[in-house]
């Protein structure tokens, strides 16, 4: 009888352990080891019959316990210890860890890569204001604010357009409990525009419940009604909340395993969770729906792209010599592909300031393009544009890499202390000191290309390949005073585009009235309203000469 409750003990004790955390049963992991090593002890301490002496109060082992129970402790725990440290040293497998990330593709000119982009398409909210949007719009709905939360605000694109789109989520085992059938949706905030915030909560004329979460419980909670699913032996991560072009709720989870013994987390494919129904489908990377932006774990892609430039000369390499390291960390873009890839800039180990080039890893692939271009790292890029505007006090959001008209530029939102976007800014990545901040995407892009053509070009003379000039009549000019410099509107005949630019460009601009022949040139771009770079009135210059 003894024997039996011990069994029954251990039987429910490793149930509990495993429902608890759910480890991944598979060579390379860890977890389940340890929680069979757990009941080892267990079942010693049982089989050992420990019992204590009422005269003495001494502690008696009434039998020894089985010899194979000791050696089942030698085998866990060479498993846990010595097999890792044999199978996973990166003394000893340092080129499988330099070459995790594949082979690393040498790219022209990142211009090529990145997508040219009208203003109005530029990531103007971050995450944190993603954040304080989806707030403000659960907090104007009582009812439903104290029942949920809001989950992580994942980035992805819905048909053409760029949105953070987060779950709502339970708020606690008794909302959970009074509401099992599932939260009432989830929120959409625009990335390019911050007055378009949507609480969804009807899909197709049918309500939304998120019924499988991270914040739900037994059954309902994600990871585990994935793991009992037949998913026990493979490693997940990356739960991220994802919505199909239709607007129907899923979480996309990475499936990974360990290419260098219990090292080098890679990822194999995704599994696909209906929030609502719960159905799993599982992918390999080349068949994942193309909704799917995210297949490559940020903190994965980090890891190898490191590995990578630490082990250029294998480990011992004490002098750093072509070290590499990833600068402030990876972001999110869009390339002319449509595709979604990782940026990060990389510096020599030991400098901060400068890049000797970037990267960008398609999110899906993992193909991965290395650009030798010095410029700005993002942290340079950041404090240059908060020096822009040091009296305001703002800080300066995550730069994004953008193409403005062949111009590789860092763009920034310049927020206060309560995380309100007040101001823009646009910075070279070739030369961060060519800044141009401004109350609107418009200003800032018209400040930047002043900024940028006054500076003739010095930094990079090649990367403003589409130049256009233009010889025509004015047909409409007016000034505009924006920050304490004067900006000049005009249009042309047969040309459909309306023209800017500053006085700073040309002192002819301020004299220039209807009538007049002009000289324009100016880059070609997606804009209705269009910079120039230069200005010649035609007519003043005649007038110049015949004197």
């Amino acid at each position: 009888m003894k024997k039996i409750v011990s069994i029954l003990v251990l039987v429910i004790l490793g149930f509990v352990l495993f429902y608890i955390n759910l480890p991944v049963i598979n060579y390379g992991f860890t977890g389940f080891a340890f929680i069979l090593l757990i009941l080892v002890f267990v079942a010693i301490v049982f089989s050992a019959g420990i019992t204590v002496s009422e005269k003495t109060k001494q502690v008696k082992l009434a039998a020894l316990p089985s010899k194979i129970l000791y050696v089942l402790v030698a085998v866990l725990l060479a498993y846990i210890i010595l097999l890792p440290l044999v199978t996973s040293t990166k003394m000893l497998r340092t080129d499988s860890f330099k070459n995790l990330i594949g082979k690393v593709e040498d790219g022209q000119k990142i211009t090529n890569h990145i997508a040219p982009i009208s203003i109005d398409k530029i990531r103007v909210v971050d995450e944190k204001l993603a954040y304080l949007l989806g707030e403000k719009i659960l907090g104007s709905q009582p009812a439903l604010g104290s029942q949920v939360e809001l989950g992580e605000f994942c980035i992805q694109k819905v048909g053409t357009e760029l949105y953070w789109v987060a779950p709502l989520l339970h708020s606690g085992l008794l909302k959970w409990f009074n509401n099992k059938d599932g939260t009432d949706g989830y929120v959409m905030v625009s990335a390019t525009n911050e007055r378009d915030v949507k609480l969804v909560q009807n899909v197709g004329g049918k309500p939304v419940k998120i019924k499988y979460q991270p914040g739900a419980y037994f059954g309902s909670e994600l990871h585990r009604h994935v793991y009992f699913n037949g998913n026990a032996t493979a490693g997940l991560t990356d739960f991220s909340f994802e919505i199909d072009d239709a607007g129907n709720p899923f979480w996309v989870i990475t499936k990974y395993a360990k290419k260098i013994g219990f090292a080098g987390k890679d990822a194999t494919g995704v599994i696909v969770v209906d929030a609502q129904s719960g159905a799993i489908n599982e992918y390999s990377i080349a068949k994942t729906p193309q909704w799917v932006d995210r297949i490559q774990p940020l903190d994965f892609i980090e890891n190898q792209l490191n590995y990578w430039g630490k082990y250029v000369h294998g480990y011992w390499n004490f002098s750093n010599a072509d070290k590499l390291q990833t600068t402030e960390g990876l972001t999110l873009v869009y390339g002319k592909d449509n595709k979604s890839y990782w940026y990060t800039g990389l510096t020599s180990v030991g400098k901060d300031e400068s890049a000797v080039g970037f990267v960008l890893v398609d999110t899906r692939t993992k193909q991965a393009t290395f650009y030798k271009q010095s410029g700005a790292t993002e942290y340079a890029a950041q404090s240059s544009a908060e020096g822009k505007v040091q009296e305001k006090g703002y800080k300066a959001s995550l730069p994004i890499p953008y193409n403005i008209n062949n111009i590789p530029a860092y763009v920034m939102t310049l927020k206060d202390d309560g995380g309100l976007v007040k101001m823009f800014a646009m910075v070279d990545i070739s030369d961060y000191t060519i800044v141009g901040v401004g109350n609107t995407m418009r200003e800032t892009l018209t400040a930047f290309k002043n900024v940028y053509n006054m500076a003739d070009n010095k930094i990079n003379p090649n990367s403003v390949s589409n130049k256009k000039t233009v010889k025509s009549i004015v047909t409409r000019i007016q000034n505009d005073v924006k920050n304490g410099n004067s900006f000049y509107y005009f249009k042309v005949k047969d040309y459909p585009n309306i023209f800017v630019g500053s006085s700073q460009i040309s002192n002819q601009l301020p004299v220039t009235i209807i009538g007049d022949s002009i000289s324009v040139s100016f880059d070609l771009d997606l804009e209705e309203v269009i910079d120039i770079s230069t200005f010649e009135n035609l007519n003043l210059r005649d007038s110049l000469k015949t004197k």
